[in-house]
């Protein structure tokens, strides 16, 4: 029977071998690798070059699953997405062809370059793990993870995800340009001909397969202890976003599930059995910061929604 020491082992080793590809970006590893481990999407948002791409084809390939990658764009259509029935000439019959949606992990590359109707497309997948195609209901994978990339700063062709699409998004990982340190580690492996980007992914090998990742869900569900405090705790912060005067539409039910169960993941890759209000503490931002909206009074002060936040979860009193 796997135990929380064997998730903890496990991902400890897909950890190492990450960090051959990514160098730095410490916190973004760990919130993607809990993500993972809690069964949830993430969107990575960064500048162009910040890795967010090369992050999810390392772990891809760290991921004995089966990947499929979408560039999306301004043309994409839901049928390029979920598939469609085609008209066999042979047998005269209708038959589904499945799409990229169907498979273990998909990468979103740019999900705000296509319209809002091509996004929406993701959502009973993404929630519901199944499609519906001219009214019938297809199963798709039960590991079935999202890797979505966008770019903050280019603004002309893209399409901001609506708040029901991003509220399927357990975590946005907003990745930061690297420390001076990191960046010279980057540029010194490349001196000498390791090229991060090609040889070093292309080496990584499978960690992790399907079957080991769902049963790894499992064991974190059933094994991580949440004690009634915690659960108070968690449901307060979320809460106060609903009635903060800063804020125009504040998290909803979805968002405590995610922060519960981000905690749990947390506390599992830590090897341990319980949550602490530090695990909680720490996952409040990436959480929430995609579901909370500020009011245009707020957004006129240049209120920034990380102070928000900060000053939400530090009103809540710390359980002991």
């Amino acid at each position: 029977m796997q135990t929380i020491a064997d998730v903890a082992a496990r991902f400890g080793a897909l950890r190492q071998e990450l960090d051959r590809v990514i160098i730095g970006q410490e916190r973004v590893k760990t919130l993607a690798i809990a993500s993972l481990v809690a069964g949830g999407h993430m969107l990575l948002e960064g500048a162009p070059g910040t890795g967010k791409t090369l992050l999810s084809l390392a772990l891809a390939r760290l991921l004995g699953c089966r990947f499929r990658r979408i560039q999306f764009t301004p043309d994409l259509m839901p049928a390029d997405l979920l598939g469609a029935n085609i008209f066999n000439q042979k047998s005269q019959e209708f038959v589904f062809r499945p799409g990229p949606v169907f498979t273990d992990v998909l990468l979103a590359d740019e999900i705000n370059r296509t319209p809002p109707r091509t996004q929406a497309a993701l959502l009973e997948a993404m929630q519901e793990n199944a499609v519906t195609i001219d009214g019938i209901r297809y199963e798709v994978s039960q590991v079935f993870t999202v890797f979505a990339t966008q770019n903050p700063v280019e603004f002309e062709g893209t399409y901001p995800l609506p708040e029901a699409q991003r509220d399927r998004f357990l975590f946005k990982i907003t990745i930061d340009f690297p420390e001076a340190a990191d960046e010279e580690k980057m540029l010194s492996a490349y001196a000498v001909g390791e090229r991060l980007h090609d040889e070093i992914v292309k080496s990584l090998q499978p960690v992790i397969t399907a079957e080991e990742l769902a049963q790894a869900r499992r064991t974190v569900a059933a094994s991580i202890h949440v004690e009634p405090h915690i659960i108070r705790y968690i449901q307060e912060i979320v809460s106060r976003t609903r009635h903060d005067d800063a804020v125009q539409i504040g998290a909803g039910p979805r968002a405590s599930l995610a922060l519960l169960e981000a905690s749990r993941a947390l506390a599992a890759l830590s090897n341990r059995s319980f949550i602490t209000p530090d695990d909680v503490k720490s996952l409040v931002e990436p959480v929430l910061a995609h579901r909370v909206t500020l009011s245009p009074d707020a957004e006129m002060e240049g209120l920034a929604l990380s102070d928000i936040l900060s000053r939400i979860y530090e009103q809540v009193e710390v359980p002991r």
